[in-house]
């Protein structure tokens, strides 16, 4: 086939969009070409952005989700019109409600043409409305200058979320010569708490006799890191985390009990119980971490710390509140507590006592997978900077319980939307913002099936992403709460139909194998993580295994169910309940 010379290409909208992604920073975008969005994929050919062609537009939507959580930056995806643009939503809703941010670009139908049901027209800003911070239907060439910037600004500013950029096609092949370079809108910081709310809350402080730290993914995005650390060490007081707060205190850290809420540490959510003030930072009090909420930290005064206003008070009244930039608000509360004050030793020490009487055991007898003793396992052999995701379901809570991260974007994990297949793509996604880094998918085989094209994706690219597939051929968090809670009435999680994994993977081209027995453990996961290239390790763990610590729904952090690890069934693996 002869192939045409190449000719000069004109400035249009979409040459000039590629541009401006370019002058954002942006170098790698993950997407699928149709109709509507060609002109742009035609502009890509003579761009430097790196276009990541996934299997599904799902997959695009969440690679892009887990490149941000990973790095920090802005991701973006690109879709066509009609379903390809509908096929984006549950990444971008995910985005939305963990505060992701994320530049979302659809082609559209061209503008005569919309409003009349056109070949692969969707109304895809309203679609969108709910799920994103801002949206924008592009009518004219000479609006895009100001919505990429607009975009790019709000995606990054104040809390992070999604936006969406529907382009028409005529947009996009529009004269766009007269358009000027495009020049990046400033970012402003969240704005200084006040003074008179930081005194509040230093006194607040210094008047509890048994405060709590508790802190959520506002940390990681606040920058408040290392502001949290500092702070925790030198004020001594005791701290639980949220799913997503996870890594803000680093593994081991003397004042982490851990994490709270319905699969939370029993020394957690006892402190959180017991105490006479909570120090919220960055945390929205979530029904997964609070349980029945107005059973929530029944003695406890809230100082409540957060840049997003609207978060204060919402759920639980704060007795102060410190709306504002978190990381300032936390070294000014560091200045002010440089020593832990002694009115507090007591407390401090029961905690400690607390996480040490009740740290998880791994000695579950009989020759089977033991699936936290095989995560806690896989965070020690893996580097301390590796990057985990994974799925939604049980294996999810294992991962939060049992693996240790010093770093809360080093933790993966969909926790307001609890998106399923959301593990596979975003672990390519993060290994694409850290290539230099080992990057680990712990996913489930419910999970896993759900994109898993996107093995297509990682084979192509050759991404060295490891896989740990925990296959208790059932939807196990689903068969766990049929069984405590809807009397052993079984339905619909049976999968034992699963495919062989390990053929699976190997028809992508991907290193695979399988075990069964715990004295497989430690010679799979070093053959796993010692794999130049991609690899799968395919675990048969039994199917009545349970998540605990366990609350039950609507009832108080304080009613933990909980169950020795002798009690787990040995029957035989992937043995679903008659």
């Amino acid at each position: 086939m002869n192939i045409p010379a190449q000719r000069s290409a004109p400035p249009n909208g979409a040459r000039w969009l590629t541009q401006a992604l370019e002058a954002e920073g942006v170098q790698t975008l993950f997407g699928y070409p149709g109709g509507t969005i060609m002109p742009f994929y035609d502009a890509l050919v003579d761009s430097r952005l790196k276009h990541v062609l996934v299997r599904h537009e799902q997959g695009a939507a969440l690679a892009a989700n887990g490149f941000a959580r990973a790095s920090g930056r802005v991701g973006v995806c690109i879709a066509t019109s009609g379903p390809g643009a509908s096929n984006l939503v549950t990444g971008i809703a995910d985005a939305m409600l963990d505060s992701v941010p994320m530049v979302c670009i659809t082609g559209q139908v061209a503008t005569p043409l919309l409003g009349t049901d056109a070949f692969q027209e969707l109304d895809v800003f309203g679609l969108t409305l709910p799920i994103v911070k801002h949206s924008w239907l592009v009518r004219s060439v000479d609006d895009l200058p100001r919505v990429v910037a607009e975009a790019f600004r709000i995606a990054r500013e104040g809390r992070p979320g999604p936006v969406l950029i529907d382009l028409p096609k005529d947009v996009q092949v529009a004269d766009a010569s007269h358009l000027p370079a495009h020049v990046p809108a400033t970012v402003e910081a969240p704005p200084a708490p006040a003074e008179q709310a930081i005194a509040d809350a230093i006194a607040a402080i210094a008047g509890a006799e048994k405060p709590v730290i508790y802190a959520g993914g506002g940390i990681a995005l606040g920058d408040a890191v290392d502001a949290l650390r500092d702070f925790a060490a030198a004020s001594g007081i005791p701290a639980v985390l949220t799913l997503r707060g996870l890594g803000a205190l680093p593994a081991g850290h003397p004042q982490s009990l851990g994490m709270l809420g319905m699969h939370g540490t029993r020394a957690a959510n006892m402190a959180v119980q017991e105490a006479d003030l909570l120090l919220v930072l960055g945390a929205r009090f979530d029904d997964r971490a609070t349980g029945k909420l107005t059973e929530f930290a029944p003695f406890a005064r809230v100082v409540h710390i957060d840049a997003d206003a609207y978060e204060i008070s919402k759920l639980r009244t704060a007795d102060v509140a410190v709306p504002g930039n978190v990381a300032q608000a936390i070294r000014a509360l560091h200045a002010a507590f440089p020593a832990p004050p002694a009115t507090q030793a007591a407390w401090r020490n029961r905690c400690a006592q607390h996480r040490e009487k009740f740290i998880a055991r791994y000695d579950a007898p009989g020759k089977h997978i033991y699936a936290p003793a095989l995560l806690k396992r896989l965070s020690e052999l893996a580097p301390a900077d590796a990057v985990i995701a994974c799925d939604v379901g049980q294996h999810q809570m294992w991962v939060a319980q049992h693996c240790r991260f010093n770093h809360p974007r080093n933790h993966l994990t969909s926790g307001a939307l609890g998106t399923m297949g959301f593990g596979l793509p975003a672990a390519m996604g993060a290994q694409f913002a850290c290539p230099d880094r080992t990057v680990v998918l712990v996913s489930g085989d419910g999970s896993f099936m759900m994109n898993v094209q996107e093995l297509t994706t990682i084979a192509r690219c050759r991404l060295p992403v490891k896989i740990v597939l925990l296959d208790n051929s059932s939807l196990g968090m689903v068969r766990q709460w049929q069984e405590l809670f809807f009397a052993e009435r079984y339905s619909e999680i049976d999968l034992s139909d699963n495919p062989d994994f390990v053929a699976l993977a190997k028809v992508f081209g991907i290193a695979a194998t399988r075990i069964d027995a715990r004295d497989d453990v430690e010679g799979g996961l070093a053959a796993l993580l010692a794999e130049p290239g991609p690899a799968l390790l395919h675990v048969a763990i039994d199917a009545r295994a349970n998540v605990w610590p366990l609350v039950p729904p609507n009832t108080a952090n304080s009613t933990m169910l909980e169950s020795n690890p002798a009690h787990v069934s040995q029957e035989t693996p992937n043995a679903i309940p008659a």
